[in-house]
Parts: structure tokens; C-alpha cells; sequence
């Protein structure tokens, strides 16, 4: 089992920045990639941006140069900075593990809003 927690959520205006921090622990060898997904209201979830053991990283079309993802494995922590930030950028962001052989992201932490003012 994998356990994540996400922290750094917020309320900021229009081109600010912010970083999420998703802290792993439990079976952190079996995870083969990390990524941050988002829900807005009333719209699925979509992935943000994702990076695996061996750090390639990529990026959902609409936050490509404006967020970075990246990690430090020394504190098992995978970062998300968030730059530029827009109003439609406002949702709820969930940190989430794939492990490996999984075709799917299969744990999730409990989120953390981020809002973006205009």
C-alpha cells in the first residue's frame, strides 16, 4: 500500500504561483510513476502532469510552460509548481501513484483545492 498526501493548496489571483507538495510513504518501491491530477466542478478529471522513477516528466497541452513537475526522492515527495496561474486553473488537484505493472494510476491522496481569482 501506498499512502500520499498533498499540501500547498490555495486561494491566489491571476498570475501567481503556487507549489503542491504530494508526500509518498508506505510501499514506495512498487511506484513506477507519480502524477497530479485536477477536477474542476461539473468537468472530469484530467491529468496534469506526471514523472516517472526515471524522471521523464509530461504535461497536460494547457499548463505547458507554466507548471512544473519534479521530486525528491530523498524525501519521497513529488513537487508540482504551478506558475502563471489562470482562473480556469481553479480546481481541486489529487496527487496520485501508478504502480508498477499497473496500467492505471491506482492510489490517490485527498486533494487540495487551489483558486484561482481573476
Amino acid at each position: 500500500q501506498v499512502q500520499l498526501v498533498e499540501s500547498g493548496g490555495g486561494l491566489v489571483q491571476a498570475g501567481g504561483s503556487l507549489r503542491l507538495s504530494c508526500a509518498a510513504s508506505g510501499s514506495i518501491f512498487s511506484i513506477s510513476a507519480m502524477g497530479w491530477y485536477r477536477q474542476a466542478p461539473g468537468k472530469q478529471r484530467e491529468l496534469v502532469a506526471a514523472i516517472t522513477s526515471d524522471g521523464t516528466t509530461n504535461y497536460a497541452d494547457s499548463v505547458k510552460g507554466r507548471f512544473t513537475v519534479s521530486r525528491d526522492n530523498a524525501k519521497n515527495t513529488v513537487y508540482l509548481q504551478m506558475n502563471s496561474l489562470k482562473p480556469e486553473d481553479t480546481a481541486v488537484y489529487y496527487c496520485s501513484a501508478r504502480s508498477l505493472g499497473s496500467l492505471n494510476y491506482n492510489y490517490w491522496g485527498q486533494g487540495t483545492q487551489v483558486t484561482v481569482s481573476s
